[in-house]
């Protein structure tokens, strides 16, 4: 067993997150001043710094607003890679493995575990401390790979899945784009908007529901 790894990041952006001590024990955080050491389940140290300026310059922050760093992709992606899916719990892995039209799936042999330890060297070990154009540089070499896909992917998914997976923290990607959490039913806001824009707080599903959720990243694996 590897010696546990944590990632230094400032705590305004966790009011709410729910990180796990050694023992396995659920401790919810809540938003206070200062920087906060997030207990890392799968990348190192240097890993998450690597793959968290990379998410940046997929997903940057600008005058628009907020970016990948704002809401906190490095803790979903860690997350992700660390539980069921990461080790592909549930895709069918057997061979053959073979390079298949995108409506068939992955048909790898590479668990996204995998294809991240073999991608986070391809962007190089000073990555997280070059300045943002040569970061860009080393993206634009890798950008047709399948490492860059899924980074892709899953910034974007940190970006705006519910805040309960780790990223999209205080809900800034849904404020970004006006999503107002997973409501179950608009009926009462019909009349009340018509012909308006409809501009609400966004609220999470652990809002909407009255009590704490359990993400499928915290299943046994």
């Amino acid at each position: 067993m590897r010696r546990r790894e944590f990632l230094t990041l400032p705590a305004k952006g966790f009011g709410g997150l729910v990180i796990y001590s050694l023992a396995g024990e659920p401790i919810r955080l809540e938003a206070q001043d200062g920087m906060v050491r997030v207990p890392l389940r799968f990348f190192t140290e240097a890993e998450a710094k690597a793959v968290a300026a990379a998410c940046e310059r997929i997903f940057p922050a600008d005058e628009n607003g907020p970016g990948a760093s704002d809401a906190n992709v490095i803790v979903y992606i860690d997350r992700q890679l660390a539980g069921p899916y990461g080790h592909d719990k549930y895709r069918y892995t057997k061979e053959p493995w073979i390079e298949s039209v995108p409506e068939h799936g992955d048909q790898g042999k590479a668990t996204p575990r995998d294809a991240y330890r073999e991608g986070i060297p391809t962007l190089g070990a000073d990555f997280a401390e070059l300045p943002p154009e040569e970061q860009d540089a080393r993206l634009l070499k890798i950008e047709d790979s399948a490492f860059f896909d899924l980074l892709r992917d899953h910034t974007l998914e940190g970006m705006f899945s519910d805040p309960l997976h780790g990223g999209n923290q205080q809900m800034v990607g849904w404020r970004l784009v006006g999503y107002p959490g997973p409501v179950m039913s608009y009926r009462y806001e019909i009349e009340e908007y018509h012909g308006k824009p409809y501009r609400r707080e966004p609220k999470s599903l652990e809002q909407m529901v009255g009590h704490d959720v359990v993400g499928w990243e915290d299943e046994p694996v």
